[in-house]
């Protein structure tokens, strides 16, 4: 087709490429720096440590992460130089200067093939799925 107007050449770009570059020209720079932290974050802390937390939001410079339990969440603690230091060499600049972390209910990354549990599912034959505590065994 010869003569369409308006067509670029040159590489595609990726939409997840793209979305920081619109926050920014909208003048959103800190929801844009958010978007990259959060874009790469697994490369940046590892795919065991992004299994078990996710970063929630962005104050200043401050990062919230929420962790799935207190055990990683003290484990993260621990080692809070060393995802600094991995975040900065990341993202450079967008990098953020602190990390606090809190224990809430990571939203876990299902395994293919496996079904989800269903919520409010009874168990031990009892309607609501809690046992009673006045019977006995």
């Amino acid at each position: 087709m010869r003569g369409r107007a308006g067509r670029r050449k040159g590489r595609p770009t990726s939409v997840g490429d793209l979305v920081g570059t619109v926050l920014s020209d909208l003048g959103l720079d800190g929801v844009a720096r958010a978007h990259r932290i959060g874009a790469a974050w697994e490369q940046a802390v590892g795919a065991q440590v992004a299994a078990h937390c996710r970063p929630l939001g962005l104050r200043g410079d401050l990062l919230e992460v929420e962790v799935d339990s207190p055990v990683w969440a003290q484990q993260l603690q621990l080692r809070k130089p060393d995802l600094l230091a991995a975040l900065a060499r990341e993202l450079g600049a967008d990098a953020p200067a602190e990390l606090r972390f809190q224990v809430g209910y990571a939203r876990r990354r299902a395994q293919p093939g496996t079904p989800a549990r269903p919520r409010g599912r009874a168990r031990d034959g009892e309607p609501n799925g809690h046992a009673d505590p006045r019977r006995r065994p």
